[in-house]
């Protein structure tokens, strides 16, 4: 059907532009001694092959990540000014 030719299509397209992006900014295998791996609250998932799903589960927990800390540091900034608490003001950038 055209629904399952164009997510085919798509999932080829977006696994071939992850291989050009890993290609264009890892060092050859041979020379990696260590990596890193991330983790956030919503927890971590390795997969042999990433789908187009997957980066959008991503994106809406990189989502939520970032809207969870800038309502965390807010709301105990107000907090402390309601409640006169002396405190330094905390610039932060997610």
């Amino acid at each position: 059907t055209r629904d399952a030719l164009a997510k085919e299509l798509y999932s080829k397209v977006f696994d071939w532009l992850v291989v050009q992006i890993c290609s264009a900014t890892a060092a050859p295998s041979s020379e990696v001694k260590h990596f890193v791996g991330l983790l956030d609250i919503f927890g971590f998932e390795s997969f042999a092959i990433n789908r187009f799903e997957q980066f959008c589960i991503n994106y809406a927990n990189e989502k939520l990540q970032q809207k969870f800390t800038h309502d965390v540091f807010k709301a105990v900034q107000q907090e402390y000014a309601d409640e006169g608490i002396p405190w330094d003001n905390v610039e932060f950038k997610d």
